[in-house]
């Protein structure tokens, strides 16, 4: 919105406007936006928390030192996709579809998230949808993104290449091509795509919420892998530098950037009162939406292997939950004293603060050696 007034239409009478037309400059304001507009929204916000009683109810086999966090505020995850949602309307050119489906990805998996925390409000306990039926309708918002992609890569708007780490010329396809002479073959000839897709989006999306365990944790590895994932989609948009890195250049991903941003000030915005002693919770809400819509930025810029370093600290937790679910049926036996791994370390006597720096240190290294990998080719 802000994009088209003060560029399109101001700038031809007030020449200092032109600085609107650059992504870095808009970038900047849209993360300023949405930090400010939840630093400054959130007190009200989490007073209108309190007065309708939204507050978080612990899980009974979780470390009995989180009991006396039972009844803070939760689902603030609303005031922070308020704030990336209206942030990336003001700055983005919203002309580029990358971007609704950016918000419509952020949207959707916030949605999934927001009926999951009201059950768990209308039950008072912490059991919300059943992982059944939120993986479902996971997968019924990865099937209508993956359709959308699939037109637009019969129009050459997208593409189902991927970009390896470590590798310049090495790029495959995940389109079976023999399946697009027919049109009773061609949905076959994406199901690798759409399977790969569920593993990223789906995966994110549920690693950031099993992450969502200690105070600011989560939040604070998403302003990491957002602040990454901003220069990544800069990087893929730019024509100079995805030509002098050998990135698959889309000129569509650089409005990306947008909302990147928006998501990184955001993160930094809620760190303020998420962090420990949080004044409020983020919930699945927060946590869904925001896990699926790194996931969803990273197939559209073409670096769903690097998510796995950028996001490495929320893989390792999901990772550790696969495990010890794993081990516990086969075996009969616990890998971990307890799972996600940072209750596993609050479990060995480590305090939850100490616990949340380290793995912020080591979520900023992995992200650190993912944006190395671009250039180490």
């Amino acid at each position: 919105m802000l994009y088209w007034l003060l560029y399109e239409q101001l700038y031809p009478a007030i020449k200092a406007f032109n600085v609107f037309r650059y992504v870095t400059a808009r970038a900047m304001f849209a993360s300023l936006t949405s930090l400010f507009f939840c630093v400054l929204v959130g007190p009200w916000f989490i007073n209108k928390l309190r007065e309708f009683q939204i507050g978080q109810h612990i899980r009974e086999d979780g470390p009995k030192g989180h009991q006396k966090k039972a009844g803070t505020p939760t689902m603030g995850g609303l005031l922070i996709l308020t704030s990336i949602i209206v942030s990336t309307l003001l700055w983005a050119d919203l002309r580029h579809m990358y971007v609704w489906i950016a918000i419509f990805a952020l949207a959707s998996f916030g949605v999934i998230g927001f009926i999951d925390d009201y059950a768990k409000v209308a039950k008072k306990r912490n059991l919300g949808l059943t992982s059944g039926q939120k993986f479902l309708a996971q997968l019924i918002v990865a099937a209508i993104i993956t359709t959308v992609l699939g037109v637009m890569q019969s129009y050459n708007a997208y593409t189902t290449t991927l970009n390896m780490p470590f590798f310049k010329q090495w790029q495959p396809d995940l389109l079976i091509h023999m399946f697009l002479n027919s049109p009773w073959t061609y949905p076959l000839a994406f199901l690798p795509f759409y399977l790969f897709f569920v593993a990223v989006v789906v995966g994110s999306s549920n690693a950031v919420n099993v992450t969502d365990g200690l105070d600011g944790l989560a939040i604070g590895l998403m302003v990491i892998s957002a602040g990454a994932l901003t220069v990544l989609a800069y990087t893929s948009g730019n024509r100079e530098l995805a030509n002098y890195l050998l990135l698959a250049r889309n000129p569509r991903t650089a409005e990306l950037t947008i909302f990147c941003a928006s998501m990184t000030g955001a993160s930094l915005g809620f760190l303020w009162w998420n962090s420990h002693p949080a004044a409020v919770f983020m919930g699945d809400v927060g946590s869904l939406s925001l896990g699926g819509a790194i996931g969803v930025v990273a197939v559209l810029i073409k670096q769903e292997i690097l998510l796995i370093f950028i996001a490495g600290m929320f893989v390792i937790e999901i990772l550790s939950v696969i495990l010890q679910v794993g081990s516990y049926k086969l075996r009969k036996k616990r890998i971990f004293k307890m799972a996600p791994v940072h209750h596993h370390f609050e479990a060995l006597g480590w305090s939850e603060e100490k616990i949340i720096v380290r793995f912020w240190i080591i979520g900023f290294v992995l992200a650190l050696f993912a944006l190395t990998t671009l250039k180490l080719r």
